[in-house]
């Protein structure tokens, strides 16, 4: 896929899981970076922390060198004082490859961030690119799990992040994926940059025919998910005719409990990245409400570059300047009346030339956002 050539580049990049297949947020986001860096002539030496996804060669391909490291997921570390995400995220191993030169380090999320603040690593250029403002991440999932025992997990891991979360003042800068994250982390560190999510967009791609049906796609085994699927199933589309596709992997039996007997509404499980696309591109609307305002959700960009009326509510955009480029209702009536208003209403050309000039020009496109991570990583 890609050739070796000589680079003058390199970068150390720590991954909380293996990136690829890039079938879910944080590594879709990770995958194209790693393309992104080889096509500006970036060696990568790339570390994967690998809990139950396979070694990949397509990433041999894109990287200089690839390392797997065993993540510790035994419950005993469940009782450590630094968060689960973390502590199990370390090997000796690891800082032993780090310390073979002086390259640059981007750790991936706060979850790779157990060596930021190792002496062995003080004179280092080490860049922090964050994901989420993970306490809050993580005290929202807490919010929605009905699992007791897993409820008190997200509320003490939120905890634990929270005090963790000051080791970022280690780092030589951090790359923030939101707009919002970028006014809370702005306010607490230095150095703090907007790099937007890499995806895997290049170009707008819209089929203009009227699709058939309405989308909401997703993770469905995530907790914020779930809860905006089951959102659509009682609250929106309950007591209209129109279609609705839920598409994602691992559907929760509640939800799968909720589809049953709805005759206007198919879940659709166990699907690629190939057939997510497939399904975003012949939508007629992509309906995608969030009750967890935190990051960028990837699959917005995606149902922006690619598919026709996008309906949000206001979590979904607020401070990403891609609120334009949707149609915003915050209640269940309110979206309810725009389906049915959208369902057979032509997607203009004006609607198109519109996402191009903010998407491709506006800082969320791939080309953009590698340009200002090698400024953090090697200016």
């Amino acid at each position: 896929m890609f050739s070796k050539s000589s680079h003058k580049k390199h970068v150390h990049l720590i991954a909380f899981d293996i990136p690829y297949p890039s079938d879910y947020g944080g590594v879709i986001d990770i995958y194209n970076k790693l393309i992104a860096f080889k096509e500006n002539d970036v060696k990568v030496h790339l570390h994967c922390f690998e809990y139950g996804r396979k070694h990949s060669t397509i990433l041999n391909e894109l990287c200089e060198t690839v390392d797997y490291y065993k993540r510790d997921i035994s419950k005993t570390n469940l009782f450590r004082r630094r968060p689960y995400i973390v502590v199990t995220r370390s090997s000796d191993d690891l800082i032993h490859n780090l310390m073979k030169d002086n390259y640059p380090i981007l750790f991936e999320g706060l979850h790779c961030c157990y060596y930021l603040a190792d002496r062995r690593l003080k004179k280092r250029r080490k860049i922090v690119r964050t994901h989420n403002i993970e306490h809050d991440y993580y005290l929202n999932l807490a919010k929605i799990e009905k699992d007791i025992f897993k409820r008190y997990y997200y509320m003490n891991e939120s905890q634990k992040l929270k005090r963790y979360e000051s080791v970022l003042k280690e780092a030589s800068g951090i790359a923030v994926i939101s707009n919002n994250d970028y006014i809370y982390f702005s306010s607490k560190y230095k150095n703090v940059k907007l790099v937007s999510a890499f995806h895997q967009n290049n170009t707008i791609e819209i089929k203009t025919e009227t699709g058939k049906y309405a989308l909401y796609h997703g993770s469905l085994h995530v907790g914020e998910n779930n809860e905006a699927a089951m959102y659509l199933i009682n609250n929106v589309f309950n007591d209209i005719e129109i279609p609705l596709v839920i598409a994602g992997n691992k559907p929760s039996p509640e939800l799968k409990q909720a589809v049953e007997g709805k005759k206007n509404i198919k879940l659709v499980s166990e699907v690629d990245t190939e057939g997510i696309f497939e399904l975003i591109e012949n939508a007629q609307i992509n309906i995608l409400p969030t009750f967890q305002a935190t990051g960028i959700k990837l699959k917005l960009l995606a149902a922006l570059y690619n598919g026709k009326y996008c309906i949000v509510n206001s979590p979904m955009v607020r401070n990403t300047g891609l609120e334009s480029l949707c149609v915003i209702k915050d209640t269940p009536e309110l979206m309810k009346t725009e389906v049915v208003k959208l369902f057979n209403a032509p997607f203009e050309m004006s609607e198109i030339i519109k996402r191009e000039e903010i998407l491709l020009n506006n800082g969320f496109s791939n080309k953009h956002n590698i340009q200002r991570l090698m400024r953090m990583l090697f200016n």
